[in-house]
């Protein structure tokens, strides 16, 4: 009876840190459309005020928004640029990366990213995404 009481027990709190743990979102944004690249930093934000863990891929020409010059178009309501809107997920805590190809087929180096973005690692990328605890949405 005590080795049933322990098992049952030890379920209760594997299910009770499962049902606990951090969410994982992963967003991967390659639209060249502002107003799609904004709504996929402000899903990301909300994810992020509610408390889950944030990783966003940037490729084609949704990574530009992660480059120092680049100028953007002010979304309303929030008034702010996807890009600006991707500086506060970075401050936030979320994990931001360009895919690999992005930087040597632009011909620019990783100096050219805005503070916290770096370029992504295929074989790190594939292994978050494999992950079964990870949610993935697609812009």
């Amino acid at each position: 009876m005590k080795h049933i009481i322990g098992l049952v027990a030890g379920s209760l709190i594997a299910i009770s840190a499962q049902a606990q743990a951090q969410p994982q979102m992963y967003f991967t944004v390659n639209s060249s459309d502002v107003m799609v690249q904004g709504a996929a930093m402000v899903l990301a934000t909300q994810s992020v005020k509610q408390k889950a863990s944030v990783r966003v891929l940037l490729c084609g020409q949704a990574a530009d928004m992660a480059l120092k010059d680049h100028e953007m178009q002010s979304l309303k309501p929030m008034n702010a640029t996807p890009q600006q809107m991707l500086q506060g997920l970075v401050k936030n805590g979320a994990t931001v990366e360009v895919c690999a190809l992005y930087l040597p087929n632009k011909g620019l180096q990783p100096d050219a990213l805005i503070q916290g973005v770096k370029p992504g690692k295929p074989a790190d990328v594939a292994s978050y995404m494999l992950k079964s605890d990870v949610k993935m949405l697609a812009f």
